[in-house]
C-alpha cells in the first residue's frame, strides 16, 4: 500500500467533514476520516457511514492534505487542489503545489458552503481548460477524459482532473459540457482579446481572489457566469465573508473575537498565497525528495513516507499532527519548501569542428529540443536524431529549505542557541540519463548555504543596514561550534566561502565569522579536520559589473571541489561518496551566493561529464542556456521564499552577461525588499512560525499588541536565567548577603516613574538585606546599570492592576496586567551604578570610590543620604520617597505554550515577590516591644483600566490604528 492515496474526496456531510481516499488501481481504500467540528480532532469512521456524494457540489477532489490549523475556536483544513509535475526522478513524478483550498471545520453550514464553492471553482476551471487552445499553458490542468482514468499513472499530472474517478463521485461530464457551451457562447461577442482575458487572467484572478473559499452560497442551478458574478460582485472577498460568518456562529466560545480571530482574514489570504500560488512547496507520493542520493537510506517496505523523510525539511509536520495522532498514515503527505527543476541536454564526444549554417541550425534545434524536454512531461517530447557520438543527459537541481530558524530576511538572521542558521538551504545537483537507467551512473553534488553563524541583527528600516553583533563572544562561539560540528557530522570536511565585503558595514560580521573559525581550529581535537575558510570580497572583485571574475574564486577552490568530488551511484549501489562540502554565504545568502554556487555546480558538472568521456570545453554550444536558466530559477525561488522577490544579479546567472538593465532591475528588487521588510514581513513571519508549530495561535494576539514578532528559536527562559546569574555576579558585591531569588519583570525606562510609554525588561534580585533592580542589555548580555535599595528603607508595597496601554485587547485584560510598586526612603547604603564601558571610575557621593566589578566598569551614582543633603543646604529637609514600578511578564505566550512550559500566573508571581519582600523587610526592620505587626502590602489598582483609557492619547490610538491598517 502506498504512503498516500493519490486522490481524496473532501465532502461536507451531516455528521461532519469527511476525507475519503479514492479507490486506486491495485490499492485498497482506507477508512474515511472525519474532522469533528467541536475540537478539530480527527477520528476514523466506517465506510458504510460515508456521506452521500451524489449530490451536486457536495464534494471536491484533492491531491493531498497539507494539514489542519486552528486559530482560537476556528479550524481550517488545507488541501491541495492544484499541482503541476516539474520533474521525474527515478521514474516517479515530483509535483509543485499550485493551488490549495481552505475548508472551515468549525461550522456545519460554512463547511458545506466552502466545499460547494471549491467544487464549483474546480469544475469551472476544468471547463475552461477544455475550450482553451491546444498547447496553451495553464495553471489548472484539463479534466479527465473518462471516469475510469488511472489515478496512479506516473505520467499523470493534472491539477483539476475529473471528479468522477473511482471514488463514488457523480459523473460530471454533462455539467461541464453545459458550462463550456455557455462560456463559448459568451466569449463569441468579445473577440480574441476578450478570449485571452477570460481564459488566462479574468477567471484565474477570480480564483485567486476567492482563495478557494466561499463568500456566499451559490445556487446549484446557476451557470458558470452567474456563479462568477455572485461570488465576486455581490459578495465580499471569500476569506473575509467566511471568517465573518463563522465569527457570528452560535458556538460555545467568548462572544467577542480574539485578536487571532480578527486577523483571520489576513491569515487565510497568507495561507493561500504561501501554500498555493507561491509555487514553493513540492511533493512526491512515492519518492523521498528530502534526502540526497548519499543520505537516502534503503527503502523499508510498508513504512509510510512521512516517517522516512528528513524532519529538517518536513514543512507540514506540525499541520499533520492531528492526522498522525489518529493513526491515519495513508493520507499524510509530506511537503518540502525549496525548488525542484530539471533540464535535458545533449553532449557530443566528437563535436563538429567546422562551423557551417547547417551545423548551426542542427545544434540550435537540439538546444531548443533539450530546453523543451526540460520540464514538460505532459506532452510528447520532440525527438532529435542523435549521432552515435552524442548522448542525452538530464540535470536535476533540488533545493531543500530547513524548517529550523525559518522565516524572512531581516526577521531571521544569524544563528540560534542550537546552532541552526537562517536561510539554511541544501542544494543537490543530480546528473543522470533521462530514463534513469540503473546501469548508468547517477552523480550527485551537494552544497549548502546559510546565514553567517553568529548572533546578529539588521534593521529593516534602511537600504544598507549596519549589522549589530549580539551576545557575548562565548555565547557566539558555543552556537558556532554546534553549527560546524553538525555540518561536519553530516557532510565531512568543510570549506567555508564568505562573500561579504572586507570593508564597510558587512565587515563587522565577516570579521567575527573569521575569528570564530580560527578559534574553532585552535580548539579542535587532534585528528579532526580543520575548517577551511576563504574570504572572497565579491563586490570588490566584481566591481564594474565584471561578474566573470568569479573565476578567480574557482581558481582558488578548484582543487578543493575536485578533492571533495561527488557521490556516484551505479546499479542502485553507492560506489563513491562526496567527502566534503562547500558552505557559501553572503549577507542574505541569496544573490552573490547563487552566482557562486552555480559556478561551483558548473565546475563539478564538467568534471562529471569528463569522467563520462565528454569534454565540455570542446562542445559546440558554450553558452549552456539549459544550465544557466535552471540555476537562475533556483536562485529566484530561494530569494522569493526569503526576501519576497526574485534574486538580484539573475541576469548574469541566466546569460553570463551583466549590463545596465540588470542594475536597474536590481534597484527595483531592492526597493521591493525594503518595503516588504518594513511592512509585510512581520505578519508573514508570525504565520510561518505558527504553521511550523513553533508558536501557538496566541502569536496573533501578541502581534496585534506591537505589530512585531518574537523569535521562537531563542530560548527566552534560558536567556533570563543567564541574565539573573550575570546580574547576581555583577550587582551583589557583599559575600555576606544571602541570595534569595531573582525574577525578570517589566519596568518603566525612566527610574522613579509609574506612567510611561516605554517599558523594558529588567532583572530584580532579592537578598536577605537588599533588593537590586538591574537594567540589562539583552543584546550584549551585560548589566548596563543597577540600583541597590536596602530593605530597611522600604516603606510600602502596593500590588494591583497595572494597565499601561489600551490599544489592544490583551493590554486591557486586567487579570494579565498585574504589577507591584515599591516605595522606599533613600538612605546611606542605597546606590546606583552605571556601566561606563570604559576603564574609568568615579568617586561616589559619599566619598567612597566606585570599584570596578567583573569585566564591566561601573561608576557610582549613589543616592546622597539625608544628613549630607541637610549639611549642604544648611537646613533640615524632609526625606523624598522614591518608587520602583514593576509589572509581571505575560505568563502564557505563543512560544511558552508551544513548548508546553507551564508556570505561575501573573498574579501568583507578583504575590510571591511581594510576600518575600514583606517577610525580609520585617526582619530588617524589627519593631520595639510587642507592637502588632501591620502588613506593608497594600492591595489596590496601580493604574486602573478606566484611568489608562483616559490617559491614552488620541495620537497613540491613531498611530496604532494606522499601523494595524498597514501591517495587518
Amino acid at each position: 500500500m502506498p504512503s498516500l492515496a493519490r486522490k481524496l474526496l473532501v465532502c461536507a456531510a451531516v455528521d461532519g467533514l469527511v476525507i475519503q481516499p479514492l479507490v486506486t488501481k491495485g490499492h485498497r481504500t482506507p477508512s474515511s476520516v472525519k474532522i469533528k467540528y467541536d475540537d478539530a480532532t480527527v477520528s476514523t469512521i466506517p465506510r458504510d457511514q460515508t456521506p452521500d456524494t451524489t449530490k451536486p457540489n457536495s464534494c471536491f477532489e484533492a491531491f493531498g492534505i497539507i494539514g489542519l490549523f486552528t486559530v482560537s475556536r476556528l479550524s481550517y483544513l488545507v488541501t491541495i487542489t492544484g499541482r503541476e509535475q516539474v520533474a521525474q526522478i527515478r521514474g516517479f513524478p515530483v509535483y509543485v503545489v499550485t493551488d490549495v483550498a481552505l475548508t472551515p471545520c468549525t461550522s456545519q453550514s460554512e463547511a458545506e458552503t466552502a466545499v460547494k464553492h471549491t467544487s464549483t471553482q474546480l469544475r469551472r476551471a476544468s471547463a475552461e481548460k477544455i475550450i482553451e487552445e491546444s498547447g496553451t499553458d495553464s495553471e489548472v490542468e484539463a479534466p479527465s477524459s473518462s471516469a475510469g482514468e488511472d489515478a496512479d499513472d506516473p505520467g499523470s499530472h493534472s491539477d483539476g482532473e475529473n471528479l468522477a474517478n473511482n471514488g463514488g463521485a457523480p459523473e460530471l461530464a454533462g455539467e461541464r459540457s453545459n458550462i463550456a457551451e455557455n462560456v463559448i457562447r459568451r466569449r463569441g461577442s468579445y473577440g480574441r482579446f476578450a478570449q485571452r482575458w477570460f481564459s488566462n487572467r479574468g477567471w484565474m484572478m477570480d480564483q485567486k481572489r476567492n482563495l478557494g473559499l466561499s463568500g456566499s452560497a451559490i445556487d446549484e442551478g446557476d451557470d458558470a457566469s452567474q456563479a462568477t458574478t455572485n461570488s465576486n460582485t455581490d459578495s465580499p472577498s471569500g476569506d473575509k465573508a467566511l471568517s465573518s460568518t463563522v465569527l457570528h456562529e452560535k458556538v460555545d466560545a467568548s462572544p467577542s473575537p480574539s485578536a487571532g480571530e480578527s486577523l483571520l482574514p489576513k491569515l487565510l489570504r497568507m495561507s493561500h498565497i504561501w501554500f498555493g500560488s507561491s509555487r514553493s512547496f513540492f511533493f512526491s507520493y512515492d519518492l523521498d525528495i528530502t534526502r540526497s542520493v548519499a543520505s537516502r537510506p534503503s527503502p523499508i517496505p510498508n513504512v509510510p513516507l512521512h516517517k522516512s523523510v528528513d524532519p529538517l525539511y518536513f514543512w507540514n509536520q506540525a499541520l499533520l499532527s492531528p492526522f498522525h495522532a489518529s493513526g491515519e498514515d495513508s493520507i499524510m503527505l509530506p511537503v518540502m519548501q525549496g525548488f525542484v527543476g530539471q533540464r535535458v541536454f545533449v553532449v557530443d564526444r566528437q563535436p563538429p569542428q567546422v562551423d557551417s549554417q547547417q551545423d548551426s541550425m542542427e545544434m540550435s534545434d537540439m538546444t531548443h529540443d533539450a530546453e523543451d524536454d526540460a520540464g514538460t512531461f505532459s506532452r510528447e517530447r520532440k525527438s532529435a536524431d542523435l549521432r552515435s557520438s552524442e548522448k542525452k543527459y538530464m540535470i536535476s537541481v533540488i533545493s531543500r529549505r530547513s524548517v529550523k530558524r525559518a522565516g524572512l530576511r531581516y526577521l531571521r538572521r544569524g544563528i540560534d542557541d542550537e546552532g541552526y542558521t537562517a536561510n539554511s538551504v541544501e542544494t543537490e545537483q543530480i546528473l543522470s540519463t533521462p530514463s534513469w537507467d540503473p546501469s548508468s551512473k547517477i552523480y550527485s553534488f551537494v552544497q549548502v548555504r546559510g546565514s553567517i553563524p553568529i548572533f546578529f541583527t539588521q534593521s529593516p528600516y534602511s537600504l544598507k543596514p549596519i549589522p549589530v553583533v549580539q551576545h557575548s563572544p562565548e555565547a557566539n562561539f558555543r552556537a558556532f561550534k554546534k553549527h560546524m560540528d553538525r555540518l561536519g557530522q553530516n557532510y565531512g570536511s568543510l570549506q567555508l566561502v564568505n562573500l561579504v565585503e572586507r570593508h564597510g558595514v558587512e565587515a563587522i560580521v565577516g570579521k567575527e565569522y573569521q575569528n570564530n573559525a580560527e578559534k574553532y581550529n585552535e580548539e579542535k581535537p587532534d585528528g579532526s579536520q580543520p575548517l577551511a575558510f576563504e574570504w572572497f570580497d565579491f563586490h570588490a572583485a566584481c566591481r564594474g559589473m565584471k561578474f566573470e571574475n568569479v573565476s578567480l574564486l574557482l581558481d582558488t577552490l578548484g582543487k578543493t571541489i575536485d578533492k571533495a568530488g561527488s557521490t556516484v551511484e551505479e546499479n542502485g549501489v553507492i560506489a563513491r561518496r562526496q567527502n566534503g562540502i562547500l558552505r557559501t554565504n553572503c549577507m542574505d545568502c541569496l544573490d552573490r551566493t547563487n552566482v557562486c554556487q552555480s559556478s561551483f555546480a558548473k565546475f563539478i558538472l564538467d568534471l562529471q561529464l569528463k569522467e563520462e568521456g565528454f569534454d565540455m570545453s570542446a562542445q559546440y554550444d558554450q553558452v549552456n542556456p539549459w544550465f544557466n536558466t535552471l540555476w537562475a530559477d533556483n536562485g529566484d525561488a530561494i530569494s522569493k521564499q526569503y526576501a519576497s522577490t526574485a534574486a538580484m544579479k539573475g541576469d548574469y546567472t541566466r546569460t553570463r552577461k551583466r549590463d545596465y538593465r540588470g542594475m536597474v532591475n536590481d534597484l527595483g528588487l531592492s526597493l521591493t525588499r525594503f518595503y516588504n521588510g518594513m511592512v509585510n514581513d512581520y505578519f508573514s513571519q508570525a504565520a510561518i512560525d505558527f504553521f511550523l508549530g513553533n508558536v501557538t495561535s496566541l502569536v496573533f494576539d501578541e502581534f496585534e499588541n506591537s505589530m512585531m514578532t518574537k523569535d521562537p528559536s531563542v530560548s527566552m527562559s534560558r536567556m533570563r536565567e543567564q541574565a539573573i546569574e550575570t546580574s547576581q555576579k555583577i550587582a551583589i558585591e557583599d559575600e555576606k548577603e544571602d541570595f534569595i531569588g531573582g525574577w525578570t519583570l517589566l519596568s518603566p525606562h525612566i527610574s522613579d516613574t509609574i506612567k510611561t510609554s516605554e517599558f523594558e525588561e529588567v532583572v530584580l534580585l532579592l537578598t536577605d538585606t537588599a533588593l537590586y533592580l538591574c537594567r540589562f542589555d539583552w543584546n550584549l548580555d551585560k548589566v548596563s546599570s543597577f540600583e541597590r535599595v536596602d530593605l530597611a528603607h522600604i516603606l510600602s508595597v502596593k500590588v494591583g492592576t497595572y494597565i499601561t496601554s489600551t490599544i489592544s485587547p490583551a493590554q486591557m485584560d486586567e487579570p494579565k496586567n498585574i504589577g507591584i510598586v515599591l516605595t522606599y526612603e533613600p538612605g546611606k547604603f542605597d546606590i546606583k551604578r552605571t556601566n561606563t564601558r570604559s576603564l574609568s571610575s568615579m568617586s561616589g557621593p559619599a566619598g567612597q570610590p566606585a570599584e570596578d566589578t567583573a569585566s564591566a566598569p561601573f561608576t557610582a551614582a549613589g543616592v546622597l543620604n539625608q544628613s549630607i543633603l541637610n549639611a549642604i543646604s544648611g537646613k533640615p529637609r524632609e526625606p523624598t520617597p522614591k518608587k520602583i514600578a514593576l509589572k509581571a511578564l505575560y505568563a502564557h505566550t505563543s512560544i511558552s505554550d508551544a513548548r508546553g512550559v507551564k508556570g505561575m500566573t501573573e498574579k501568583e508571581q507578583i504575590n510571591t515577590i511581594a510576600g518575600e519582600i514583606e517577610r525580609l523587610v520585617f526582619i530588617n526592620q524589627p519593631l520595639p516591644g510587642n507592637k502588632d505587626v501591620k502588613s506593608i502590602v497594600e492591595k489596590g489598582d496601580i493604574i486602573s483600566l478606566e484611568e489608562a483609557k483616559k490617559s491614552t492619547g488620541i495620537f497613540e490610538q491613531l498611530g496604532h490604528t494606522i499601523k494595524k491598517l498597514v501591517w495587518a
